[in-house]
């Protein structure tokens, strides 16, 4: 008899395997734990954030803070749950203070992002903020592409401001709900 695998397995072994093969240490060493990623492990979108902050690292969930409820929120909007999506950070653990992530740091966790959507095989993958989408897209401006999808390599992206830029700036929560309300059709095409 052949067994085969689910996509939560070959997930779950991509978290053990950033364990073990002792991605950014410093970052592991400082945090509380790895967060991996959330949702279904059979959606059709995958939402990709820059790195867990401070309530992320707690509950070792990605965008589980005001951003996270902000995100559940435009979700809601569009007919969909969180459970409908996958969501993760390229950045597994959290940066000091809630710094920026590192090019070194983004770089070294990019195989294992591309492992986890290679295994999901979404049709839709939503860069939330500039770091994400620079690791994705590169060489785009974030201010010029958001609400646009993007094909590049076989895969359709769409390039999205960060929902925390929503909290500080109340002018780009309009935008974010406006270019959000995009994916239903944009998932149609695809």
């Amino acid at each position: 008899m052949i067994r085969r695998t689910t996509n939560q397995q070959e997930l779950d072994k991509i978290q053990e395997q950033i364990v073990e093969d002792k991605v950014c240490l410093e970052l592991a060493q400082q945090s509380t734990q790895l967060v991996f990623g959330d949702g279904s492990p059979d959606a059709d979108m995958v939402f990709i954030g820059e790195a867990p902050g401070k309530n992320e690292d707690i509950q070792g969930k990605p965008f589980v803070g005001a951003a996270g409820k902000f995100l559940n929120e435009m979700l809601e909007m569009i007919g969909l749950k969180r459970e409908d999506i996958y969501i993760t950070n390229i950045v597994k653990y959290r940066p000091p203070n809630n710094r920026d992530p590192l090019p070194e740091e983004k770089a070294a966790f990019l195989p294992y992002l591309r492992q986890q959507l290679e295994i999901i095989k979404p049709k839709l993958i939503v860069t939330l903020g500039r770091h994400s989408m620079d690791v994705l897209l590169p060489g785009l401006k974030i201010s010029q592409v958001h609400g646009q999808p993007k094909r590049y390599q076989g895969r359709v992206y769409l390039p999205l401001f960060h929902p925390a830029a929503a909290l500080y700036n109340g002018g780009m929560r309009q935008t974010l709900i406006d270019d959000f309300a995009l994916i239903p059709q944009i998932l149609k095409t695809t």
